[in-house]
């Protein structure tokens, strides 16, 4: 998912995917749609906090241009999202 923000925030993309019932699932991948994200202007990513170690093995090239949120919940991702922790 890729969000353009015109409100002066950078954009964001939102990585992993919420079960009916309401649970994150982690990202299989973190690179590939980082990548994408940020060669199409994101800054900032919201990341399930399931993926803080793979996001260890992101290339650094593409770590200096995002601005990574971890999130463990839809309610607390959607707060980061708007107040941009």
């Amino acid at each position: 998912m890729y969000e353009h923000c015109n409100a002066g925030r950078p954009a964001l993309v939102v990585l992993g995917d919420l079960t009916i019932q309401g649970n994150i699932i982690h990202a299989r991948s973190l690179a590939e749609p980082l990548q994408v994200a940020m060669d199409n202007g994101a800054k900032r990513a919201l990341i399930p906090v399931e993926n803080k170690r793979s996001f260890l093995e992101v290339a650094g090239d593409i770590v200096e241009k995002v601005d990574p949120i971890f999130y463990s919940d839809p309610q607390g991702a959607a707060i980061k999202a708007v107040i941009g922790e």
